[in-house]
């Protein structure tokens, strides 16, 4: 794990593995590191990847203000560790959470994006986005999980624990909910994520203030990078309906959709690799199964 210091005197971790052209790879959450990237779909065969750990996770530090987890936040730690890897211009890649301050970011400094990759992420959540998350909450009703991650899942969003240790027990509970089919190759890549213990006040300011009121939409005709928006037709919370309301309002964008859930890199780590290599390369990304 490399590290550096921040203007504010914290220390802001990453992990890079691979080697060629380096992207950039933001996680979501918040509150959760890159370690549930795993080996990324082999993407390290052809980028050096450089996987932040967000504030208040892995080896970087919580700010002091425990409300400094603002999406602008986030995006003013990307742009310290774009002139600490002493790029001009970044090849970015967001994923849920990290999708949305992939979105800001390449708006905040459009100069300085390349190629943006948006996977598994949306630009709000509101009324349109709340009705297909129920939707696609109540098509796994018949699953033996599905009572349990309900109740995780409402504690999560309810901030129903006292301790980062109680979220990290909780998030695993309600994961099931985040692939289109939840097997044993699901329940094996979930492991990678026992031990690890997230940020709760990230977490928790965003569900109680950001979530159901942040608006990406005015910003994202400012994104002047080219941009593939990639997401899983069966993704119960970013599913086809945030990520076509992304397309829609980045110039020039390209949209792929994938059969599988929230997690594209596990689920459909084949195609997801194909399409993220062929947008980079600056050729048409395969189309979707």
């Amino acid at each position: 794990m490399e590290s550096f210091r921040t203007r504010d005197g914290r220390t802001l971790a990453y992990r890079t593995m691979g080697s060629g052209p380096t992207l950039v790879c933001h996680p979501g959450g918040p509150g959760f590191s890159s370690r549930y990237f795993a080996d990324f779909a082999g993407l390290a065969g052809s980028f050096t990847l450089v996987l932040l750990h967000p504030r208040g996770t892995e080896g970087s530090d919580r700010p002091s203000d425990a409300r400094a987890y603002s999406t602008q936040d986030y995006v003013a730690d990307l742009e310290e560790l774009r002139e600490h890897l002493g790029v001009e211009r970044m090849l970015l890649l967001g994923h849920s959470h990290g999708g949305v301050v992939a979105q800001a970011y390449a708006a905040a400094h459009p100069d300085r994006v390349e190629r943006l990759v948006l996977a598994s992420t949306l630009a709000r959540f509101q009324a349109e986005q709340e009705a297909a998350m129920e939707v696609g909450v109540s098509a796994r009703e018949g699953e033996p999980w599905y009572e349990d991650a309900c109740a995780a899942l409402e504690a999560e969003q309810a901030g129903e624990w006292e301790t980062d240790e109680q979220l990290a027990g909780i998030v695993l509970r309600e994961l099931p909910f985040y692939f289109a089919e939840f097997g044993d190759r699901e329940r094996e890549y979930l492991r990678l994520l026992d031990g690890e213990i997230p940020c709760g006040a990230a977490l928790k300011l965003f569900n109680e203030e950001i979530f159901t009121t942040f608006d990406l939409r005015p910003e994202l005709g400012r994104i002047a990078a080219p941009t593939l928006v990639i997401t899983g037709s069966s993704d119960f919370i970013c599913g086809p309906v945030c990520a076509q309301e992304i397309a829609d309002g980045v110039a020039g964008s390209e949209l792929v959709l994938l059969d599988c859930g929230h997690f594209v890199f596990v689920e459909q780590p084949e195609q997801f690799a194909d399409a993220i290599c062929a947008f980079l390369a600056g050729t048409a990304p395969p189309a979707a199964a």
